[in-house]
């Protein structure tokens, strides 16, 4: 039960959100404007209650600028600590809307009542430590501020590596905290309105401080901020009541038997709406600024960016809605509404470092050999570990290509004397147990280490594979001659010469006295005839004119097919060349099946994925596995051999395979099929928020060709020889023979030229001598009248003499003859 006083004209408070909600009410039933300096929650709204005045900026008028902080500065997680009230929670959804804009990620919100004690904060921190959290946002009143800050700090959360942000809220805690809670808050950044300081508000500081402390020489000048809106809120309203001539005012009364009444019996005012009315077209320079109220509240202005130092606060930029952050407030440069980090002052952070937290604990492997991927070095002077190499490089560039800074540091995987620590699974799993935040390195991605990392796109190829000795193939030099042309062609070859020397008797064995004679000089004759062509294709000067065709049909065929003898012998020729001088080295395995079943040794890269491929995939006992660290070590067992305790074979990953190739490569070759995998990449914890912008980054890495090739020329080009042929590609390429397919057409094309002159020959024969015979014998059967053509057919030509006296004094070209050996 409340009364409220009969001259009562406005209500100025009250100083919390919790408050104001009731007084709101109290001010909507009687009609009376409550001005609130402080009650800053969105949650209250001067829209949806028309008799409450905010004479102060909205907490959600902050929000941009906090998030371009965060965005300037590149963090992908943030967590959020408030308090447990109307203030605390009516900020949370403006925030996670602003967050969720500029792509971050809110895994944790921290809710803590203001009533809980120091061991109840305790514990809360204690949890975020836990969860390896390390930049967070505190919303909350200056009570509760300062003890979360001091346990936050006993708990060493406020050292290297973390980051904080307190809202305006807290931006007066530092006129009123102890050492203690200085001492806990160094390197913390903050938001603040911005406040001009104009003449009037120099005076006005200097006139009560001198006031004050008059009287009380050891007092300080608190609440900086809300005072000022306080100062300004008297001042309007005193401002709003004559320029609406108020001298008295009254309430209607609904009940007047009792002083004290219930809210439902409030009298309500006569001059309430006309004094909220001219409070909200009041308008002046206060001392906070420009005092004007827009939809019931002060308009909002420039923010502050602070940083605690020592005893004081240092001003490293500001932010506008204009313009985003800036170093000045007056700065007139041309870059709008830049959220950069460059826009600000180099903050010291907590550690009193300027190294920008968080710094991302990247693990890197420690091992023998391959030094082009990875390589760890340290520091004489420093006794800090250098790191070099392709995967390094590739990702400086990819860092580079972030739309946002992002610091980290290399610790190496390795035990106290600087060894490897462990397999790459090993060191991959630091990440899930929280030790690593990030693996750079030749990393493989593989199944089962997607199930406790997250891995970005790849960077580089992968793939497993086998390399093996080569070989001098001896054994098949014997034959080699036969090699060159596959089986269907040397029979096909021997087919078409037997049928040409065949064509080439018909058409001349009647008119050209070479072709006749016994029985079996007719069949030497067209052996030796078609086989000597082999050599009159390459040899004109074999060729004399006593020795010629008569026959133009003859010489038709004859000049198809020393074409076609032409083109296989020279096909011939280069293809056994090739054999001869190419194709001397053979792999010695070619099959994995082959090496399991004769029981040989296999090598693989020491602490690599490789060794559970062989045994889990390709069933290879652990017995029968040799790991290597070095490019020596490959080349020292695989040149052993399978009898001298070396490996038959050595599988790993096809960049460590092309890396020893280019330095061994006339000695070695990889064969038999690839094991796929997605190449190498880098490794983030499930769920990173970094993820996403590093696989993005890759690909703009990879894409751009200049830059890639430009590392990979750093590492890969000078190392062996770059010019040395794959010998796996010679072999691929030479070992084949030349087929049928590759002649068909020829073939074709000359036993149709022979085809169509036989037919010829004969169709001219028959008809010039069938209707002689069937006149002479008409009574004879037709398989005698055959006969007694082929007799015919044996005959020389009557005109045949002619036909070789004309040839011979034209001078024909001279065909093919044979000749006799000489003595």
């Amino acid at each position: 039960m409340m009364s409220l006083p009969q001259h009562l004209q406005a209500i100025i408070g009250p100083q919390s959100s919790a408050q104001a909600r009731f007084v709101i009410e109290l001010g909507r039933k009687a009609q009376v404007p409550i001005l609130s300096f402080s009650a800053t929650s969105p949650s209250l709204s001067p829209v949806q209650n028309p008799f409450f005045i905010r004479t102060a900026q909205d907490d959600s008028a902050q929000v941009k600028a906090i998030a371009a902080i965060v965005q300037a500065y590149g963090w992908r997680e943030i967590v959020l600590i408030y308090e447990d009230t109307e203030y605390g929670n009516g900020l949370i959804p403006y925030l996670m809307d602003a967050f969720l804009e500029i792509d971050t990620r809110v895994p944790y919100r921290s809710v803590i009542p203001p009533s809980s004690n120091n061991n109840e904060i305790a514990k809360e921190i204690s949890k975020l430590k836990e969860d390896h959290t390390r930049i967070f946002l505190v919303h909350m009143t200056a009570l509760l501020g300062s003890k979360l800050f001091v346990l936050a700090n006993n708990a060493g959360m406020l050292r290297e590596g973390f980051a904080w942000i307190f809202t305006e809220g807290l931006s007066d805690l530092e006129d009123r905290m102890g050492s203690k809670v200085k001492d806990s808050m160094q390197g913390v950044l903050g938001l603040r309105p911005y406040i001009p300081r104009s003449k009037h508000f120099k005076d006005f500081k200097r006139r009560l401080k001198r006031n004050l402390t008059s009287s009380k020489p050891n007092i300080k000048i608190t609440g900086y901020v809300f005072g000022l809106w306080a100062y300004d809120t008297v001042f309007a309203l005193a401002m709003a009541v004559e320029k609406a001539s108020i001298v008295h005012s009254k309430f209607l009364k609904k009940n007047t038997s009792q002083s004290n009444v219930d809210l439902a019996a409030l009298g309500i005012s006569e001059i309430g709406p006309m004094l909220r009315d001219t409070i909200l077209t009041t308008k002046f320079q206060g001392l906070s600024g420009k005092f004007e109220l827009v939809k019931g509240q002060l308009e909002p202005s420039s923010f502050e960016i602070l940083n605690v130092i020592g005893n004081t606060e240092r001003v490293i930029g500001y932010w506008t809605r204009q313009r985003g952050l800036s170093q000045e407030l007056d700065d007139n440069s041309e870059v709008a509404n830049s959220n950069s980090k460059d826009n600000l002052k180099q903050p010291i952070w907590p550690g009193d470092t300027t190294e920008q937290p968080p710094k991302l604990k990247i693990g890197v492997p420690v091992k023998r050999g391959f030094d082009e991927f990875l390589k760890v070095e340290w520091d004489p002077r420093t006794d800090k570990p250098i790191i070099s190499g392709f995967s390094h490089d590739m990702f400086i560039a990819v860092l580079k290509a972030l739309p946002f800074p992002l610091s980290f540091e290399y610790i190496p995987f390795m035990n106290k004397y600087r060894q490897s620590a462990g397999t790459i699974d090993e060191l991959i799993y630091q990440i899930k147990l929280q030790n690593y935040d990030a693996v750079v390195g030749a990393t493989t991605i593989v199944a089962n280490r997607s199930l406790y990392v997250d891995f970005t796109l790849p960077y580089s190829e992968s793939g497993v594979s086998m390399v093996v000795l080569l070989k001098d193939d001896d054994k098949n030099k014997f034959w080699i001659f036969l090699k060159p042309l596959s089986l269907d062609l040397w029979v096909t070859t021997f087919a078409a010469f037997v049928f040409t020397g065949l064509v080439i008797w018909v058409l001349e064995h009647r008119i050209n006295g070479e072709f006749r004679g016994p029985p079996d000089q007719h069949l030497g004759m067209i052996f030796w005839f078609s086989f000597s062509t082999l050599v009159f294709a390459h040899n004109n000067s074999l060729m004399e004119p006593g020795e010629k065709l008569l026959s133009n049909w003859s010489r038709f065929v004859m000049i198809v097919w020393i074409f076609l003898v032409l083109i296989l012998t020279q096909s011939y020729t280069a293809s056994l060349a090739s054999m001869l001088t190419v194709q001397r080295l053979q792999p010695t395995f070619v099959d994995v099946k082959e090496i399991k079943k004769n029981g040989y040794f296999v090598g693989y890269q020491k602490n690599s994925y490789v060794e559970g491929l062989l045994i889990k995939q390709l069933n290879f006992h652990r017995s029968k596995l040799k790991p290597f660290s070095t490019h020596e070590e490959y080349h020292e067992a695989l040149s052993k051999g399978t009898q001298n305790g070396g490996v038959a074979a050595v599988f790993d990953e096809i960049p460590y395979i092309k890396l020893f190739l280019a330095k061994y490569c006339s000695r070695y070759t990889m064969v038999g099929p690839t094991y796929k995998s997605d190449g190498f990449g880098f490794a983030f914890p499930l769920g990173s928020p970094l993820v996403p912008y590093i696989s993005r980054a890759i690909l703009n890495v990879t894409q751009d060709r200049d830059k890639l090739e430009a590392i990979e020329r750093t590492y890969f080009s000078s190392r062996g020889s770059t010019n040395c042929e794959d010998p796996s590609a010679s072999i691929s390429s030479n070992s084949t023979s030349l087929s049928l397919h590759s002649f068909g057409g020829l073939f074709i094309i000359t036993g149709t030229v022979s085809l169509i002159s036989l037919l010829v020959c004969f169709f001219k024969f028959f008809g010039s001598h069938w209707p002689t015979l069937s006149n002479s014998n008409p009574e004879s059967s037709f398989w005698s009248k055959l006969i007694e053509m082929a007799k015919h057919f044996d005959r020389r030509d009557p005109s045949s003499h002619l036909i070789e006296r004309n040839t011979s004094m034209a001078h024909p070209i001279a065909g093919p003859r044979v000749i006799e050996p000489s003595t």
